[in-house]
């Protein structure tokens, strides 16, 4: 939980009562008139303000049902007292604020969470530390909110006793930024939300994914970082989303990726950094992508595409130092790469225009072996594998023989060596 100081405190105080109508504010602590969530939530009216002294108190359950603000000062924890929901948003116009929860309820037919919202509009959840919950965020059907600068943070090891940081089903215009996910089933999961932007979030070391959406149309995801999960980030069913500026970093496993897209349509993939992980980015039924100014360094495969992907196009992006640059399982071949970085690329430049006078094919007859004989991949740094990638660079028989960068480039161009 961000501590914003005595000053900050009461400017954060001032400045959402002014938003909620400058309605009164209630006290609550050990030695005040009132002492308990409930009771302050009893007093108040629309508009008014719960602020919540340091110490730890019980809360189970509680319905918001009127447009108010709770707000905790450094300290001020709330307890579920593993029974249920901690606090359930319920009206519209609420603020939730500078909160440590503790102890939500954990079941195997109900989606408990610390913070639930339902039906609920302009809300707003900031500055919170949830620990060890089953659901941290829990928002559905639920428009126009704000989820930043909250803390989930868990430490379970299976699915099936877990559940996600941030939850969203069927919202819209949300703006989840600046967020920190840990330990959790899924950092970030997203079905049926619209219209929303998912920012600056940092989501590392979840049992499953970093990210996972479905079904979630005209989105954009910026600036993330998505490190050491399970399977990295599972894209699914979408279409006319945006990914720039984000971070795949160490996403290694058996069937991980940094980042898997099934099912997507007319999307951009920008200036996003692949490193280190066992798949950068694998394609699944997914068209008209544009995939631009990324950089693929040290993963296994940088990209791995398989069927039913037609029309997208890689262009300024940086191959650095992976195994395999791209991996194809069939010879056909609808995808355009142009204007590339290839570190493996041995070609030369007479015209010194930075384009290399010799076309390039980045996938190899080699890669194509190791996905129908996972076990060759022994032979990795054997003369028979540069022998037999040769053969096929100069007659291509078993990869797409129209799979080629007429135009690599000669240097690097997104310049990033970290």
């Amino acid at each position: 939980m961000i501590s914003l100081g005595k000053t900050g405190f009461i400017v954060l105080v001032l400045s959402l009562t002014a938003v909620s109508g400058w309605g009164k504010t209630i006290f609550v602590c050990e030695g005040c008139p009132v002492q308990t969530i409930n009771q302050a939530y009893d007093l108040a009216q629309p508009g008014d303000t719960v602020l919540v002294k340091s110490g730890t108190y019980a809360c189970v359950n509680l319905e918001l049902k009127k447009p108010i603000t709770v707000l905790g000062e450094q300290g001020a924890i709330l307890d579920g007292q593993s029974e249920g929901y901690i606090l359930k948003i319920l009206a519209d116009n609420v603020t939730i604020s500078g909160l440590k929860f503790i102890n939500a309820g954990r079941s195997y037919t109900k989606d408990f969470a610390a913070i639930y919202s339902s039906r609920a509009n302009n809300f707003v959840i900031t500055n919170n530390t949830i620990i060890d919950p089953f659901f941290g965020i829990l928002l559905e059907k639920s428009h126009k909110g704000l989820v930043e600068n909250n803390t989930v943070l868990s430490d379970r090891v299976r699915e099936d006793d877990s559940g996600n940081g941030i939850h969203g089903w069927h919202c819209s215009k949300l703006r989840i930024k600046n967020n920190e996910l840990s330990g959790l089933r899924d950092g970030i999961y997203l079905e049926f939300v619209e219209e929303s932007v998912i920012q600056n979030n940092n989501s590392h070391g979840n049992i499953r994914y970093g990210l996972h959406f479905m079904f979630s149309n005209h989105d954009d995801y910026i600036e993330n970082t998505f490190r050491d999960n399970g399977a990295g980030v599972a894209v699914m069913f979408s279409k006319f989303i945006q990914m720039r500026r984000n971070h795949f970093v160490q996403n290694w496993g058996t069937a991980s990726y940094g980042l898997l897209l099934k099912e997507i349509y007319d999307a951009e993939v920008e200036e996003n950094k692949f490193q280190q992980n066992t798949v950068g980015i694998f394609l699944e039924g997914s068209t008209r992508i544009n995939y631009r100014k990324n950089r693929f360094e040290r993963n296994g495969w940088a990209i791995k595409v398989s069927g039913g992907c037609y029309t997208n196009i890689f262009s300024q992006n940086d191959f650095v130092s992976n195994s395999f640059d791209v991996s194809y399982n069939s010879k056909m071949n609808d995808n355009k790469f142009e204007g590339n970085y290839w570190s493996s690329y041995s070609g030369y430049d007479l015209d010194k225009d930075n384009i290399g006078d010799v076309p390039y094919r980045p996938v190899k007859l080699f890669s194509y072996v190791v996905n129908r004989t996972p076990e060759t991949i022994i032979l990795l740094r054997s003369l028979f594998v540069d022998i037999i990638n040769f053969s096929e660079r100069v007659s291509p028989v078993f990869t797409p023989d129209n799979l080629v960068d007429n135009a690599p480039a000669m240097k690097s161009i997104t310049n990033d060596s970290n």
